[in-house]
Parts: C-alpha cells; structure tokens; sequence
C-alpha cells in the first residue's frame, strides 16, 4: 500500500517491508496455511531464525522446555504468536540498533503478547491484535532514525506519549502515532491494527475510540494491554477503566475484565521467572 503523499513532502522515509514477511504474510491469509511451509520461511534466513527461537525461548512465553526449532516452537505456541514474533524481529531489523530503541523494542514484544491473546479469549482477531501491538511505537524508531541526533532528547523530554506527540508534530510536522500507522499500511497490516496505532494515544489519554465501530476493539485492547504495563493501579481503578473502555468497544466487559487478571498473572510469574 502506498505511503501518504503528504507523509512524503516530509521527507521522513519509512522501510520497506522485508522480502519474508511478504511471504509469510502471504502464508497467513491463506485458509489453508500450511505450517511446514511458514517455518522453512522462517528457517530461511539465519539471522531471523535465530532471533525468533531467542524470543520463543524467553521467559516471557513461558515454555516448560527449550525449543530447538521454529517447527517446534510452532507446535508449541502455534502459527499466529510465532509469525507474530517474526514480524518482531523483521520490525526490529528495519531500523539500526540503538540502546534508545531497546524499551520501544522490550514494549512492542509485550504488548503485542498481551493484546493477542486478550483477542484471542474475547473472540476478536488475535493477529490483528497482536500486530497492532508491535507496532504501536514503531513511528518512535522511524522519528529516531530520521533524526538521531534530536530525537532521543524529545524522548527524554516528554512526560508521556500526548505530549510526545505534540513536540513531535512541533519538530516534524507529524507524529510518531500517524508514522506508525502509514507504516502499517506499507507492511500490509489490516485497518483494524492500522487505525488501533493511529488512535492509540488518543484512546489512552481520553478513552475516545476511533468512530468505525469496527475499529474499536482492537483500539481497546490497547488501552487495557497499557493498563496491564504501566504502574498497577488501585483494583477497582483498574475495574473500572477495563469495563469501561471494553463497553465502549462493545466487548464483554466481565470477560476483558477476567481475561485481563489472568494475562497480569501471567505477565507477573514470567517476570519472576526472568529475576
């Protein structure tokens, strides 16, 4: 899909999506996906298949044993969390490594964990969900590369991602939600994720989803996986604020709130099996 024009009069570039997520992305809208054929794609290119079978064997994943293979670890977490982690570490790859980079990287993983398996439970899209996950900061890494030298100290200088995007729309004429989002639509993700990393910040900060109604479950499951990341807050704060956003979506306010509590959980045993 073509970048905005008006993105282009910017000079801001966005990466081309890699040759095998092309394909494996080809692989995933098949009904039919066969799964040795999405693993030898992967086992492909060596420095990919390494990166991936580093990520799987993570605490974060949770695996009782050590996988040796990507058709192990599909077996294992199937298809949808492994080529989700593919489109990690492809995401990752796009841009030159930067120890500023590194917690946008440590996020997306997370994130994007969180939110496809809340979809999963809730009966939403778990790859669109789990997509739109990795790559909610990605337009941070796009500003970053563009301008190394000045982006790191508009990290440092913003309290949080609404103000973020003002300095950025400041010092760019764009920001890193709208990047995010143009380079979605060039990586071929669905409208879903694409408008989730477009109004994402917006739905944090107000709660305000984008008006398709189609797009506002995912946009939600990113406000819940936020609540799930940042600083806990007090239980019925956090009650409230999952039923709240979840009804807004139309989403099952008592299920997104029970599948929430499990994920946190989970989040918190990964943790202490890392430490």
């Amino acid at each position: 899909m073509p970048v905005d024009p008006e993105l282009r009069t910017l000079q801001i570039d966005i990466p081309a999506r890699p040759e095998a997520l092309v394909q494996l992305s080809l692989l995933m809208a098949d009904e039919d996906m066969n799964l040795a054929a999405a693993a030898r794609l992967i086992e492909a290119d060596m420095a990919l298949a390494a990166a991936v079978m580093k990520a799987v064997n993570s605490s974060l994943y949770g695996l009782k044993g050590r996988v040796q293979s990507v058709q192990q670890a599909i077996t294992y977490l199937g298809l949808r969390e492994v080529a989700a982690i593919t489109f990690e570490m492809g995401l990752r790859a796009a841009f030159p490594p930067a120890p500023e980079l590194d917690p946008i990287w440590a996020r997306a993983g997370r994130r994007g964990l969180i939110m496809g398996r809340l979809a999963a439970a809730m009966g939403q899209d778990a790859w669109a969900a789990h997509s739109a996950g990795l790559f909610e900061e990605c337009g941070k890494a796009v500003l970053f590369r563009h301008a190394p030298d000045h982006y790191p100290s508009m990290l440092r200088a913003a309290r949080d991602d609404l103000e973020l995007t003002t300095l950025e729309k400041a010092g760019f004429g764009v920001s890193h939600d709208a990047l995010g989002a143009a380079l979605c639509e060039s990586w071929g993700l669905g409208m879903a994720a694409v408008a989730s990393v477009r109004h994402h910040v917006q739905a944090r900060a107000s709660g305000e989803l984008p008006e398709a109604p189609a797009k506002r479950p995912i946009c939600a499951l990113s406000v819940i996986a936020h609540a799930l990341m940042t600083t806990p807050e007090a239980a019925d704060t956090f009650d409230e604020r999952v039923a709240d956003i979840a009804a807004k979506a139309e989403l099952d306010p008592t299920l997104a709130l029970r599948t929430a509590r499990k994920l946190q959980e989970e989040l918190a045993d990964a943790d202490r099996r890392r430490h």
